[in-house]
């Protein structure tokens, strides 16, 4: 418990950052004279370095440990956040989310360092507070990130990169390795072996795309589909918000209050309980469902207040499905491979956040505002879909552990 509340606290941080800088980007592209595609192409270049890192990060975690990866991560963070304080040119807007999206592809390692140090049957929970910290973050952030405009238009990126600068420090002296580096492997025959090698990423990437039915690989395809929505509307959101409501970079940040409060009630009270009574396979359907719900109603909202009540289903929903189901991952996945299939898992939302950006922008642009979220319900709607393919078995070896 006390590794992982180093990790929920330097976890609560790195969002804070995130989230300064994120709401701000499509109103400081629009001042750079960006329309919705290109802010589209510009979510999108973070999720382009994720999903090239992610498993190079996941891999190189299973082999050197998972403190040192997510350093480097943090440190990645705070050169993108300075970039985007002192970006005056569109250029500069896609080079510090793409040096930001090289940091986040320590994701999967954070997952990973979870299942590492719980046991299999307090994963979920475990994600669910984690994610919690996460949320926390998604609050703070955007708040600190509108006050910080008052000061000027580089100080949200300044404020950012010194929180991440602090961060590194507090990581570097509290968060302690979660991994066992063995140098040999003991059998129960009593032998000696050398450790096991993870496989290339090359390999467990195709083994995901080429078998999508087996277990861990359609728990992972999950969790790409219902990305390919979480990761298309946070652009077109802001979008959305400043056309239907004429939200500025002042206000936008306390928008998200709500967002992030459910999500950090959810899952610090919701998700172990509402697990341990239906499972894990239960609470991943359930989550799905609320999800799709959610996307559906927001563009019929006709008031501030009506939008943000529908606005509240997202965060049950992404609550419920995504630690439900990262849990499912680490429970099928072998254990010297945690960080290589959490890894896997990032680049395939990875994938999804490519796409998801680029065709919402274009929808937004030439389809009209509403049709993104409408479209979001739908991909959802097959996440859903291919959760009701899993049987409740899966969540066999959580029980068992």
């Amino acid at each position: 418990m006390k590794r992982l509340a180093a990790l929920m606290a330097v976890a609560f941080v790195d969002m804070i950052g995130l989230m300064i800088v994120l709401p701000l980007l499509p109103l400081y592209a629009q001042r750079l004279h960006a329309d919705p595609a290109t802010i589209g192409f510009l979510a999108a270049s973070f999720p382009v370095a994720q999903l090239a890192s992610s498993p190079v990060w996941g891999r190189v975690s299973d082999r050197y440990g998972r403190r040192p990866a997510i350093l480097v991560g943090l440190g990645a963070s705070a050169l993108a956040y300075l970039i985007f304080g002192f970006a005056d040119a569109l250029w500069l807007l896609f080079v510090s989310r793409f040096v930001q999206g090289l940091g986040g592809g320590t994701t999967g390692v954070a997952q990973a360092y979870v299942a590492d140090t719980m046991p299999a049957n307090e994963r979920a929970k475990a994600l669910g507070w984690l994610s919690a910290a996460t949320s926390l973050g998604v609050i703070v952030g955007p708040a600190l990130g509108s006050l910080a405009t008052h000061a000027g238009e580089t100080a949200p990126g300044l404020v950012a990169a010194a929180l991440c600068v602090v961060n590194v420090f507090f990581a570097w002296k509290w968060l302690p390795e979660s991994r066992v580096l063995e140098s040999r492997v003991t059998t129960a025959s009593g032998r000696h072996l050398p450790p096991v090698e993870p496989r290339p990423v090359r390999e467990a990437m195709w083994d995901v795309i080429r078998h999508p039915r087996r277990p861990v690989a359609q728990l992972i395809w999950i969790y790409a589909v219902a990305m390919l929505a979480y990761n298309s509307t946070p652009p077109v959101f802001i979008l959305y918000l400043s056309w239907r409501f004429g939200i500025t970079e002042h206000s936008v940040g306390y928008f998200f209050l709500i967002f992030g409060g459910v999500g950090v009630l959810m899952r610090a009270f919701v998700v172990g309980p509402v697990n341990a009574r239906f499972g894990e396979v239960r609470t991943m359907r359930l989550g799905a469902a609320l999800y799709a719900l959610g996307y559906a109603l927001i563009p019929l909202a006709g008031s501030v207040a009506t939008f943000l009540l529908y606005q509240t289903l997202l965060p049950l929903g992404t609550a419920l499905l995504f630690p439900a189901n990262s849990a499912l991952v680490s429970h099928q996945a072998d254990k010297h491979e945690f960080g290589l299939m959490m890894g896997v898992q990032q680049a395939l939302r990875g994938v999804a956040s490519v796409v998801g950006p680029i065709w919402a922008g274009f929808a937004y642009q030439t389809l009209g505002p509403r049709v993104p979220f409408f479209a979001c319900a739908a991909v959802i709607a097959c996440a859903l879909l291919l959760a009701t393919q899993v049987p409740h078995s899966e969540a066999a070896p959580a029980a068992a552990a």
